[in-house]
């Protein structure tokens, strides 16, 4: 059964009608995906290939709706040159030449986020053959991040069957899939950012954020501690609107009356909907146990910090994980 936060985040994802492009066109789940898009209306999208493979394997696949899409191949792409051009003058400080770009914009990886950057698509998902850092370097070194964030994090939307915790069950784990030693200003940022997918992909009307640590106000001394402390403190300079409190333990964080037990003074002891963790060991174990001990299921990563929407799947992923990024980029798009 379809989870529910899923159909909302389609639904929004369909009301945008947002321009996704998918960078691995011939390949075989994405094409499959790409026809349910299409199909549904979830998403505009851009297919990058060669034209006459992706449809003779649409063919070969019985894909009806392929033909909705734009096909570019960036071999043949007769804007090679233009994006050749743009590319350098990127990359200028580090030396770009012209015929470096030539060959580097025949990559769809690079071409992907070219057209990201020329306003030609508003986002992108890649990684079914690719791997993360490849996915992800050309992403850094052209659309960059956010103004005033310097750190790219992943999130992830646990849905619980105990629906006590968080919201109604639901809750935001971050950084569980990018950053592994976030200094305190990257994981004020990462909090900052984490809030607002919150709010803006699982429809939190009010992210609570707890940043996590093994201590809760001061109940231990370490440097650690001091970062999780320092990096509360950042986060509130940062933005003052988000509702947020560090350094609490998890069960203080989610437990209304441990919360209440060790953090009296805080507004988001017990009542936390999004979870920070320290560190990425922290956040990707933790996230994985929630998942297979608790049987939680885990949507995502949700890719943040970026200036536009870029998401990476898993190389395991199935049909159903291309659909549901592309609902989730489309919809990051729509936030933006």
């Amino acid at each position: 059964m379809e989870l529910e936060i899923m159909n909302q985040i389609k639904a929004k994802a369909k009301a945008a009608n947002k321009c996704i492009v998918l960078a691995e066109g011939t390949e075989e789940r994405t094409l499959k995906a790409a026809d349910v898009i299409l199909s549904e209306g979830i998403a505009r999208l851009i297919l990058l290939g060669n034209e006459a493979e992706i449809k003779n394997l649409a063919a070969e696949w019985g894909l009806k709706n392929i033909d909705k899409a734009t096909i570019i191949d960036p071999v043949t792409n007769p804007k090679k040159e233009y994006y050749a051009e743009m590319l350098c003058e990127i990359r200028k400080k580090k030396g770009m030449q012209m015929d470096e770009a030539m060959k580097l914009v025949e990559d769809p990886l690079y071409l992907a986020t070219l057209l990201i950057k020329n306003g030609d698509a508003d986002g992108e998902v890649a990684g079914a053959r690719n791997a993360t850092g490849d996915v992800l370097r050309p992403a850094f070194q052209i659309v960059k991040t956010l103004p005033g964030v310097s750190v790219v994090s992943g999130a992830f939307i646990m849905v619980l069957k105990d629906k006590t915790y968080g919201e109604n069950g639901m809750m935001v784990f971050a950084d569980c899939a990018a950053t592994p030693c976030p200094t305190d200003r990257e994981l004020a940022e990462i909090a900052v950012v984490s809030a607002r997918t919150a709010k803006a992909i699982a429809g939190f009307e009010e992210p609570r954020v707890a940043i996590l640590s093994f201590s809760t106000k001061g109940s231990a001394k370490h440097e650690l501690v001091d970062k999780v402390i320092s990096a509360t403190k950042i986060a509130h300079e940062l933005d003052p609107e988000v509702k947020l409190d560090g350094e609490l333990q998890a069960d203080a964080a989610i437990v209304p009356k441990v919360g209440a037990s060790k953090a009296p003074e805080s507004e988001i002891a017990g009542k936390a909907n999004v979870l920070v963790f320290p560190d990425l060991q922290a956040g990707n174990i933790c996230y994985k146990l929630v998942q297979r001990l608790a049987g939680a299921e885990a949507i995502g990563p949700v890719m943040q910090g970026m200036a536009a929407p870029i998401n990476d799947l898993s190389r395991g992923c199935s049909v159903e994980d291309v659909i549901n990024v592309v609902a989730i980029t489309a919809s990051q798009a729509a936030a933006k």
